[in-house]
């Protein structure tokens, strides 16, 4: 193989010297440019093979949760090893497998996708390795991350249980999980003593949600309710007697088993969690605020940028673009106003938003009729947006989607929507979760364009496509990049304004502009805390001062922030480049710009950092160009 490119260079290089030379050089005939198609095919499918290959080996060695999202059962009663010489284990894996990928392949003669593929890799690695520098920065346990609120959603969820086999696993995994908390703990321990303290309001959120998640049967002494996990068991239980693949007593002693293992083992990981917090307590600082409160925080803030934007925005440039985003974004507001004949300035009518939650042309019942009016909406409007989607993409998920409120030991008012991938073969659907404890918090104006964000055309195509494709190593079919996937979840509300049938009236416009704005904000009050000192009622009162998000929901977007620094940057950013991209194209092709073709370029790559996606989008204008 290595023998026939170099002769092809050694080919290329005698034309060139020709070239020096008076006598001119000879065309390069169709026999060697197909010695060349040929060579390049060879090599990228050998890496192909190869990273397929390592990606496997890396799921199998350090992440059976992997394994299991994606619908396969090896490892099946195994949870990660979560401990810092387990991730360091990983680290020196990826670095030796990248060095082994330098020594045997040939870059500069693989094709286009397998470049591709090779730099995502590398970045990958990149990532990897800083992210190691900044080990003990970031929290281990929080409000809205970490693994006392992850663990017991995949036990319930992600888990599949088909045979009395995979039961057995799930009791396996819940012991494993104690472990895994326990590890976890070390680090969040290991983390305070190097002065990174976390504000109360985190604390208080995973106290809140380690007890929910021990409350109950079987856990709490006569309990009139089962705990989540305990009920999840039971009916899982009665499923495989239902099926006749248990016999009573051989259930009932499954139960005990689980019973036992909830009780011994996960209990006490998550009462070390409770007793850990609430004497973090005492460190906790009196006016929350970023990172600029942090030892090392400057640096920190200056990766999680870099990390999640995939760009080199510094934060001043990206506070500037929030600014005149949000000045921009204030005045598309005012001709959506008037067009309701509101009378009044537009920070009133943003209250006017907010506090008229009695009102039901605003919002839903606080009840449970309420919340399944919500759930029933969601689901219509992106039932709704299905039929027009293949004018504007050529390739459409084969995976389904579904609307559910957030589990109750997790659930927070005003917390943001999110959503959980489906398997790549389809058989678990993906999840859009809504948070549904208070409706005051969940307008109706922002219903819809919420879920074209984290439905269709948003994160439900965009992931279920990129784990679709068959024809890309797997390692890129799973591939996550902030800026890429909340970018192109941004930018699906924008591209819904542009299809028929949405945000037919003033005030689903208006919530529309209003979730864009909330996007814009973002880029203002990030910085604004981690970079330049604010405090958390600071960025809480710019927030209502450009937008008529409830108070609740300002709150909890808040105190987000201030634990996951930059991630929520990256929306706007990404979004921004992909409508840049976009414009380009249009401009470079005129009457030849196919929407839908542009959408391929984008998402048939799968997830890739901002400047590698700025590559895929440019060799696209060009192949259309050169056709």
């Amino acid at each position: 193989m290595r023998h026939l490119i170099y002769s092809l260079l050694f080919i290329f290089t005698l034309a060139a010297c020709g070239e020096q030379a008076s006598t001119p050089s000879a065309p390069l005939t169709s026999s060697t440019e197909s010695q060349i198609t040929e060579a390049a095919e060879t090599e990228s499918a050998r890496l192909n093979a190869w990273f397929d290959e390592k990606y496997d080996e890396r799921l199998q060695q350090f992440d059976p949760i992997s394994l299991t999202m994606q619908g396969r059962k090896e490892r099946y009663t195994d949870i990660d090893d979560m401990s810092v010489q387990a991730q360091e284990a990983e680290l020196v894996w990826f670095q030796q497998a990248t060095a082994e990928m330098e020594d045997n392949f040939d870059y500069d003669a693989l094709d286009r996708e397998a470049k591709m593929s090779w730099d995502i890799w590398q970045y990958q690695l990149e990532q990897a390795e800083l992210a190691a520098e900044f080990r003990y920065n970031g929290f281990v346990f929080d409000q809205m991350n970490g693994n006392h609120s992850f663990l017991p959603t995949f036990l319930i969820n992600f888990h599949d249980i088909a045979s009395v086999s995979d039961y057995e696993a799930f009791i396996s995994r819940i012991t494993e999980t104690g472990r895994a908390l326990n590890q976890g703990l070390e680090r969040a321990a290991e983390t305070a003593t190097q002065g990174v303290t976390m504000p109360e309001f985190a604390l208080d959120g995973v106290i809140a949600q380690s007890q929910s998640v021990i409350t109950g049967a079987p856990f709490t002494e006569n309990a009139e309710t089962d705990s989540a996990l305990w009920a999840h068991a039971k009916s899982q239980v009665a499923n495989l007697v239902e099926q006749g693949a248990l016999e009573q007593p051989d259930a009932d002693s499954l139960l005990a088993d689980t019973a036992d293992a909830l009780t011994t083992t996960l209990a006490p990981a998550y009462q070390d969690i409770i007793a850990w917090a609430e004497e973090e307590k005492a460190n906790a600082p009196e006016v929350a605020m970023g990172l600029v409160s942090q030892p090392g925080g400057e640096a920190y803030y200056q990766y999680r940028l870099a990390n999640q934007t995939t760009t080199e925005l510094t934060a001043d440039e990206i506070h500037a673009i929030g600014l005149a985003d949000v000045a921009r974004l204030r005045s598309e507001m005012e001709e959506v106003m008037a067009s309701t004949d509101f009378d009044g300035s537009l920070q009133e009518f943003f209250v006017m938003l907010r506090e008229t939650s009695d009102d039901e042309r605003f919002y839903y019942p606080n009840t449970d009729e309420g919340r399944q009016g919500y759930i029933d909406d969601a689901t219509a409007a992106i039932e709704n947006i299905k039929a027009v989607l293949p004018d504007y993409f050529a390739t459409l998920p084969q995976a389904d989607l579904v609307v559910r409120r957030v589990e109750p030991f997790r659930e927070r008012d005003g917390g943001a929507q999110h959503y959980y991938s489906g398997t790549p073969d389809g058989s678990r659907p993906g999840i859009y979760y809504a948070h549904l404890s208070d409706m005051t918090a969940m307008p109706k104006s922002e219903l819809e364009v919420i879920a074209y964000h984290e439905g269709l055309p948003g994160h439900h195509m965009q992931i279920s496509i990129a784990q679709e494709l068959q024809d890309l190593p797997r390692f890129r079919t799973q591939a996550g990049f902030t800026a890429y996937s909340e970018g192109w979840g941004l930018y699906s509300e924008y591209l819904a304004n542009e299809m028929p049938g949405t945000y037919e009236d003033p005030y689903s416009q208006f919530g529309r502009l209003t979730s864009e704005m909330w996007r814009a904000i973002r880029l203002v009050v990030d910085t604004g805390l981690h970079a330049k000192g604010w405090t958390e009622q600071e960025a809480v009162d710019y927030f209502a001062e450009n937008s008529s998000v409830p108070l609740a929901a300002i709150r909890s977007e808040i105190r987000r922030y201030i634990v996951m620094p930059g991630q929520a940057t990256s929306y706007k950013i990404g979004m921004n480049k992909i409508l840049e991209l976009r414009e380009h194209a249009r401009l470079e092709l005129g009457e030849d710009f196919d929407i839908r073709g542009f959408h391929d370029a984008v998402l048939l790559g799968g997830a890739m950092p901002l400047h590698l996606l700025e590559r895929r989008v440019q060799q696209w204008i060009d192949d259309v160009k050169a056709s």
